[in-house]
């Protein structure tokens, strides 16, 4: 099962407590389904609408869920979605209705397909109640409410009552987190190795060419008992180069003498 589905039946499987919050998921359910062959959408209509003794397509069942006729578009008049657990429940049954969030494994995405911009929104400002920021994009004649941001998206299942499904999601969003941080780190310690590389094989080639036209007699002593010990051990650090003096030089001091010969063969290199 897809991680949606997962989170669509443990929804599903969510009945809130008190009376005016399951109308305001039934609400939702009724109103909010932009596909009518959501299998599970009818059948959590269905059991709420059992448990509230109500049809929800009848005069009486549209006065008690608030549900407003406009010319065949249904939707809810704003005081059965006053009280912020109610909101809560209307998201839940706006989700269940024509929702979908994709798996955290390969991204974030979280979405609700509305049939008209109204309803979408009235979404939008329901999920910004909640510190949630949504945005609507209009395709192929609906209106999507979608959220991109990771955290979010974890909040938003908290608000609608997905806890097994959020504790899922922050799962994958710590081991994601974590292997970032390794790929960054080890990104880094690659660019300061090939930095180190490259600053070793310039300093090779100065002293090689020194060598050639000069001798390294040219330099001056303490210049060249370190030009000689990188030519024997191109692979060693700084700080190893430095140990490998008497008296032992820090790698500041190593950098400020191969910094010296690189200036020479430059020198020399303008001047032959």
């Amino acid at each position: 099962m897809s991680f949606s589905g997962k989170v669509k039946e443990e929804l599903f499987e969510h009945i809130s407590s008190s009376r005016h919050c399951r109308l305001a998921e039934l609400g939702a359910l009724v109103t909010m389904s932009y596909d009518n062959e959501e299998s599970l959408a009818r059948k959590k209509i269905e059991k709420l609408s059992d448990i509230l003794k109500i049809n929800p397509y009848d005069e009486e069942g549209k006065k008690a869920l608030k549900i407003v006729d406009n010319d065949g578009n249904y939707s809810v008049e704003r005081i059965l979605i006053s009280k912020n657990c109610c909101k809560q429940a209307f998201i839940r049954g706006a989700f269940i209705a024509g929702g979908s969030v994709t798996n955290p494994e390969k991204s974030y995405h979280f979405e609700i397909v509305c049939d008209t911009k109204e309803k979408a929104e009235l979404l939008i400002d329901l999920i910004k109640d909640f510190d949630i920021d949504a945005k609507c994009i209009e395709r192929k004649n609906a209106y999507v409410v979608y959220i991109k941001d990771g955290s979010m998206i974890v909040d938003l299942l908290n608000v609608m009552g997905a806890h097994m499904s959020l504790m899922d999601m922050e799962n994958v969003r710590i081991l994601k987190d974590v292997r970032n941080r390794i790929n960054r780190k080890v990104n880094c310690e690659t660019a300061n190795l090939n930095k180190t590389v490259s600053a070793a094989v310039k300093q090779i080639e100065d002293i090689k060419f020194i060598e050639e036209v000069k001798g390294l007699k040219y330099l001056p002593n303490g210049l060249r008992i370190i030009a000689e010990i990188r030519l024997e051990e191109p692979e060693l650090s700084l700080f190893d180069l430095g140990q490998k003096l008497n008296p032992p030089l820090g790698k500041s001091g190593v950098n400020h003498r191969l910094r010296k010969i690189s200036e020479i063969a430059s020198e020399l290199r303008r001047t032959i």
